[in-house]
């Protein structure tokens, strides 16, 4: 490998792997409090946190690369104009063709990295999600509920109450259960309480030495108070498993097999962030052209409003093909092709320069030429 392309691989490199690594922790905070609220409401095993959080991560590549290797691209080949690099190396006759092997050598591999989370990792990571969950939920113990505070149940039908709860998760005390269904309230205290299953999906709590209020929601007196030895209540049904014809669960052999439009949409989404990627990577180039006294940070929020849009228009897209407001024929392509063209035209006429001062520069080219021409006869004489 030629000595220039090794400088410029490792000045693009180093700004896109810390552009990567800023953008990753920000989204981490976002993911984590997403996840964090699901946690707290019981919608997410609280001991799968850490784990949820991972796949979130991975689910969220496709948006996050592309950002990140444009961004590093226009701080990379930013600095070089701004200490003059670049307007040495022109003067030499390396311009921005010259930095294709260099500038392939970095974006190739974050494109098919990108690829590859966009179209398997992402949707594994989805679908390894939701197994998760839905087999942590027949669980008490991995369902959210933590002594000393209310959760919520799967469904949204009440709320349980613990004062306190056994290693397995299984045996309790201080139990307090509210439920609502068809306009009337239960309530149910008990000293103690021990979870129980009946078949694949159904949960039993069996509560003993305690009290139980039943009423009407709204008016009525119509209310029954009743103390008992042992009752056992049935838990709200939890999802036994995950949806099979979600499309973003799919996989790619799935979706080619699905005639449906939503499926037809997910294939289409899939493929477009490593082809922005690579639009967004060629964009930067031309971008990032400046004077070495110029602001280079204006140039930074252009590429970010570019990538806001395109990113949008990605997502609309996708929504108006899944809901037949654009001909499934067309795809994605009317925002992937135009964007592909631009950037690969700006990065082709990058540093090249006008005709008309090419014209003024000829009348002394040639004078230079015939100087250097008499100078040679008259040495030759």
């Amino acid at each position: 490998m030629p000595q220039l392309d090794r400088y410029l691989l490792r000045e693009f490199g180093q700004a896109t792997i810390a552009a990567v690594i800023v953008l990753l922790m920000v989204s981490l905070g976002g993911v984590f409090a997403d996840v964090l609220g699901d946690v707290a409401r019981g919608r997410v095993p609280a001991a799968m946190m850490l784990a949820q959080l991972g796949l979130q991560l991975i689910r969220y590549q496709p948006l996050v690369l592309p950002l990140g290797l444009m961004l590093g691209l226009l701080l990379g080949v930013g600095r070089l104009y701004r200490d003059a690099e670049m307007p040495v190396l022109t003067s030499i006759g390396i311009g921005p063709r010259r930095m294709l092997p260099a500038f392939f050598m970095l974006v190739l591999p974050v494109v098919v990295l990108i690829a590859l989370c966009s179209l398997w990792f992402g949707p594994w990571a989805k679908r390894t999600s939701q197994d998760m969950i839905i087999a942590g939920s027949r669980s008490l113990l991995v369902a959210g509920l933590e002594p000393g505070r209310f959760t919520e149940l799967p469904g949204g039908g009440g709320v349980v109450y613990v004062g306190s709860m056994s290693n397995d998760g299984r045996h309790l005390t201080r139990v307090f259960v509210y439920k609502q269904d068809r306009g009337r309230i239960d309530v149910t205290t008990a000293r103690s309480g021990a979870l129980s299953f009946a078949g694949r999906s159904d949960r039993y709590l069996t509560l003993e030495d305690g009290f139980r209020v039943e009423g009407p929601e709204d008016e009525g007196r119509d209310y029954r108070l009743m103390r008992y030895a042992s009752n056992a209540m049935r838990m709200p049904a939890t999802q036994e498993r995950r949806d099979g014809e979600d499309p973003q669960t799919m996989t790619l052999r799935e979706l080619f097999a699905d005639p449906r439009r939503e499926a037809t949409a997910q294939l289409h989404y899939r493929a477009a962030p490593p082809l922005l990627a690579l639009a967004f990577a060629l964009l930067a180039v031309p971008l990032a052209r400046s004077s070495p006294r110029q602001a280079r940070y204006g140039r930074i929020l252009i590429g970010f409003l570019a990538y806001l849009i395109g990113t949008n228009l990605m997502v609309l897209g996708t929504d108006w093909l899944g809901s037949g407001k654009l001909p499934m024929a067309l795809g994605l392509w009317w925002l992937l092709l135009p964007l592909l063209a631009l950037a690969g035209w700006l990065y082709l006429r990058d540093g090249r320069m006008p005709r008309a001062v090419m014209r003024r520069c000829k009348p002394g080219l040639n004078a230079s030429a015939s100087v250097d021409a008499g100078t040679d006869k008259a040495r030759d004489r």
